[in-house]
């Protein structure tokens, strides 16, 4: 497997991962289409989960729905990993990594920085990640070795500034503990960065990395489906992607930043403890 923080030389066109993303683009565009042209206007919350501000709508729920009937339809024998449950091992060796609305709380109260967020991953490496966000007009994506593109135009990260002039993005849990940690680390690094933004959305702050409108952004908390399309196109963008030094971004820790600016910050986030609640 290659390299997690290298992704390496380009890769040769492969049909298996133009499948792959032609399915993921036209699932990303039919979900977003479905939750930016069908929101109630009386959109309730549908379940909680963690915590009372971990919330599911009824939108969520249809969203993946839509998500996995499409593809299943095209690929019968692949996996699914989706956020609102849905869990099938396949027998093919591709699996699908599905958030169908990342920034739901965004979402629910008609702030429009949310997306659908899909990946696929090929014997456990992600080879296709898709992020569409509607209320931008905007979708990402990336290729495993073929680069990152918006709406179709290559995209690259930032020119690393000095730590102490970079634009940070971040999120914060849903439980009061891991918000008060997050909060501490806040404290620390905001007045050794430009200034911090916190979006709501972790596979947008991944893709603003890798359309340079964020020289970095950094999160404990994160699972499967809301990183691995923007972890991918992050990296695909040329950006350095990791979790604490030497790891790979994961659920403890998800940086992502300029080369440069990744070098400063992933060890002093290590250092203010920015893993650990």
């Amino acid at each position: 497997m290659p390299d997690p923080l290298n992704p390496g030389p380009p890769q040769p066109d492969n049909p298996l991962h133009d499948e792959l993303l032609e399915l993921a683009l036209e699932a990303a565009r039919r979900s977003g289409a479905f939750l930016r042209d069908g929101r109630p206007a009386d959109l309730g919350v549908a379940a909680t989960k963690t915590s009372p501000i971990d919330v599911v709508t009824e939108m969520d729920i249809a969203s993946e729905k839509l998500i996995t009937g499409f593809i299943a339809e095209h690929r019968p024998d692949d996996g699914f990993l989706g956020e609102e449950g849905a869990s099938v091992a396949g027998s093919s060796g591709v699996r699908w990594v599905i958030d169908p609305v990342d920034g739901t709380v965004n979402y629910l109260y008609g702030l429009p920085s949310w997306a659908v967020s899909i990946a696929a991953e090929k014997d456990g490496e992600t080879v296709v990640g898709v992020v569409a966000a509607p209320m931008r007009g905007e979708t990402y994506q990336a290729v495993l070795g073929r680069g990152a593109f918006n709406n179709g135009e290559r995209v690259h990260h930032r020119p690393a500034p000095p730590l102490s002039q970079a634009l940070v993005g971040t999120g914060f849990g849903y439980l009061a503990d891991r918000r008060a940690a997050q909060a501490d680390v806040v404290r620390a690094l905001i007045p050794q960065v430009r200034d911090i933004r916190r979006s709501g959305s972790a596979a947008i702050d991944l893709c603003d990395v890798a359309c340079g409108r964020l020289d970095a952004y950094y999160e404990r908390g994160l699972n499967p489906w809301d990183l691995a399309a923007g972890v991918l196109i992050a990296r695909e963008a040329g950006a350095l992607t990791g979790g604490r030094p030497g790891e790979v971004a994961s659920h403890e820790l998800t940086v992502a930043a300029s080369p440069a600016v990744f070098e400063e910050l992933q060890p002093l986030l290590d250092e203010l403890g920015a893993w650990h609640d």
